[in-house]
């Protein structure tokens, strides 16, 4: 029988492989009579579990040496308190807002930075577009500049990572990249910190994903607690205190799963970015050909993960939802604060689920419109 297909925008979809894997090693991990859940964190069989994540992560993301690459907790909400905690210095921290998770970043960091300063929001226009970096009015000696580089809910997503120094800043730009990690390459060039919560494209909740260039670490405010320096966690290894075990080892096994993923001549995140770039055009073409289903993003803008869409007549939202479950399709559902539907389209969705949800679609529309 077929598993529906889910379009969560998180806690997400897991690869099948992934999850038969993990189901077969629950009481026995290859062969040490343990579940991964009841061994010790120091213990050589989870330190070598350890090891080969953070080394096949940093393969798959081509992260560059100078980078640390952390295993820790608290969601990228939590990231929104420990990055102006150990980034901030006190001093001005720069926000370019195109969504909800932005701005909840900008409330967060109001709390631990001496001044926040919005250098860019598309508020105005409802966060249908990102604004041009060149629009950007930047600080002069920021800490650092965050954006949220994929926005879950609005649906909006940097096609390319912005050039600060291009733009005249020296600071280290922050991006929050949840929701698209893994799905597409990463310019490190340009970057000085990548958090990210887990349960999108890597695996279960309770993980979240740092990868910080070393020269920004030991700068943490006095107030950070010491679980949450990023150079504590660094020395010890994500293990300072106890890791989120389970989650580290189905990441695992997601990253074993991606780099074994071919499409072409690509592998890995480059293969995996065809298949994001095939799906996401494939369900927007639906759209925009359709009177009957809406997309507002920009198109320079609009997110290969999550992509927001409205029926024409509101009225229809529950007959829609109603007739998708019973066709096997799964979480499609819009954020509340933006209604409408949503269809999350991570690694873990192969292109026979958007094309059933495009075949469903095209039915409701026909018989509804």
């Amino acid at each position: 029988m077929q598993r529906p297909y889910n379009f969560s925008a998180g806690p997400a979809a897991i690869p099948e492989e992934v999850l038969q894997r993990a189901a077969a090693e629950m009481l026995d991990w290859h062969g040490s009579g343990l579940g991964v859940m009841e061994m010790s964190h120091r213990g050589k069989e989870f330190v070598a579990i350890y090891e080969q994540a953070e080394a096949d992560l940093r393969d798959l993301l081509a992260v560059p040496p100078e980078f640390k690459i952390l295993f820790m907790q608290g969601g990228g909400i939590a990231e929104n308190a420990i990055v102006p905690l150990n980034l901030s210095r006190a001093g001005t921290v720069d926000f370019v807002v195109t969504g909800s998770w932005s701005q909840k970043s900008r409330k967060e960091a109001h709390k631990y930075a001496a001044e926040v300063h919005t250098a860019a929001s598309s508020e105005d226009g409802g966060f249908t577009t990102i604004p041009t970096p060149a629009s950007w009015q930047l600080s002069r000696g920021a800490s650092y500049v965050h954006i949220c580089s994929n926005e879950t809910i609005h649906g909006t997503e940097f096609q390319e990572l912005p050039d600060l120094k291009a733009l005249g800043s020296d600071a280290p730009l922050v991006i929050d990249f949840s929701s698209h990690v893994a799905s597409r390459p990463v310019d490190w060039s340009r970057v000085g910190l990548a958090f990210g919560g887990a349960q999108k494209n890597i695996g279960p909740a309770g993980l979240t994903i740092v990868i910080v260039r070393g020269d920004l670490l030991g700068h943490a405010l006095p107030i950070c607690p010491s679980a949450f320096d990023y150079k504590i966690v660094a020395d010890n290894h994500s293990a300072y205190n106890t890791p989120p075990t389970w989650g580290i080892y189905m990441a695992g096994l997601t990253f074993q799963w991606l780099k074994a993923q071919r499409e072409g001549d690509a592998t890995g995140v480059a293969a995996m970015e065809l298949r994001n770039i095939a799906k996401a055009q494939l369900l927007y073409d639906f759209i925009d050909q359709s009177s009957f289903y809406v997309n507002k993003v920009a198109h320079h803008c609009r997110s290969r993960m999550n992509i927001p869409f409205l029926l024409q007549d509101d009225a229809r939202n529950d007959a829609f939802l109603a007739g998708a479950r019973e066709r096997g399709l799964l979480q499609l559902k819009g954020h509340k604060s933006v209604g409408g539907m949503r269809a999350s389209i991570y690694n873990a969705m192969p292109l026979a689920g958007v094309q059933a949800l495009i075949d469903y679609m095209h039915d409701f529309e026909r018989q509804h419109a």
